[in-house]
C-alpha cells in the first residue's frame, strides 16, 4: 500500500466524515429530525465503515479514470462524476424508498450536502494524484 494510496483514502475519509458528521448531526440535526426518516440512535460505526470503503474505492478508481487534464480539471470532473453517482444512491433512491415528512426538504438538504462533500473531496483527491509518477 503506497503512501499516495493512503493519502487518497484520507482525502476522501477525513473531509467526508467531518462534513457528514457536522452536517447531519450538528448543523442540520433539527431539520433531519423533522424529516422523521432516521432511527433515534444512529450507528456511527456503520457510517464510518461505509466512508472507509468508499475512500478505498475512490483511491483505486481516480488514477485509472481521471488521467488527463490539470489538477483542477481532474478534481472538478471527479467531484462532479462521483457526486452525481453518490447523489443517486443517497438522495434519489432514499427519497423514493423511505417515508419522510418532506421529500423536498430531504432532497434539498442531501443535494447541498453532496455538493459540499464533493466540492472538497474532488480537488483534494486530484491534488494527491497531482504528479505523473505513480506513488
Amino acid at each position: 500500500m503506497s503512501p499516495r494510496f493512503v493519502l487518497a483514502v484520507m482525502a476522501y475519509l477525513v473531509p467526508t466524515f467531518a462534513i457528514a458528521y457536522l452536517w447531519h448531526l450538528v448543523i442540520f440535526a433539527h431539520r433531519y429530525e423533522a424529516l422523521a426518516i432516521y432511527r433515534e440512535e444512529l450507528i456511527i460505526p456503520f457510517g464510518f465503515v461505509t466512508i472507509v470503503i468508499q475512500g478505498i474505492l475512490a483511491a483505486l478508481a481516480f488514477p485509472r479514470l481521471f488521467t488527463t487534464g490539470s489538477v483542477w480539471s481532474k478534481g472538478l470532473r471527479y467531484g462532479a462524476a462521483a457526486g452525481l453517482l453518490s447523489w443517486t444512491f443517497t438522495t434519489l433512491a432514499v427519497a423514493a424508498k423511505y417515508p419522510m415528512s418532506s421529500i423536498a426538504d430531504f432532497v434539498t438538504l442531501e443535494t447541498a450536502f453532496t455538493v459540499a462533500q464533493f466540492a472538497v473531496v474532488g480537488p483534494l483527491t486530484a491534488w494527491v494524484f497531482r504528479s505523473e509518477s505513480p506513488g
